[in-house]
């Protein structure tokens, strides 16, 4: 897996401080997308132990109280992206108690490919559903536009 980037200390991507990763690869291509430059799987760094490592580390900083880890994109959910994706959620969950994790996604929940699911399966929150140019919506709240779902999960 490779990433476009990584913010320590994120207030925009999810509730309250977070650490936010945003990986490359996506198959959706949406129309108006502000991340275009994230779609090409290889594009970016790659994603590596270290880089793990400083998310683990940063979201167990004591002098920041981040709230959670936020994984967007590129598609956390894109197939070349879900083994990695998953090794890092089963990590942040054993190694950073009380941190939650939000997920977007341009896949539906309902329509998730058994190893997308596992990952799903050990998130709090995921924000499904392609952007929709003509749906965009500034005014909406962790969503670019009206067809995109919160799910809250756990």
């Amino acid at each position: 897996m490779h990433y476009h980037q990584y913010y320590q200390t994120d207030v925009l991507n999810g509730p309250g401080t977070r650490a936010t990763l945003f990986v490359s690869g996506c198959e959706h291509q949406c129309r108006g997308c502000y991340n275009q430059s994230t779609w090409n799987p290889c594009s970016g760094h790659l994603f590596d132990e270290a880089m793990t490592q400083s998310i683990i580390d940063d979201l167990n900083d004591t002098r920041i109280k981040r709230r959670g880890l936020s994984l967007s994109g590129g598609d956390p959910l894109f197939p070349g992206n879900v083994a990695a994706i998953l090794e890092l959620v089963i990590r942040v969950k054993e190694q950073c108690p009380g941190k939650d994790i939000w997920l977007w996604t341009g896949y539906l929940v309902g329509q998730l490919t058994t190893e997308q699911q596992a990952v799903v399966d050990l998130v709090n929150v995921v924000v499904d559903g392609k952007f929709e140019q003509l749906l965009a919506d500034p005014s909406l709240v962790f969503r670019g536009s009206s067809n995109q779902v919160i799910h809250y999960l756990r």
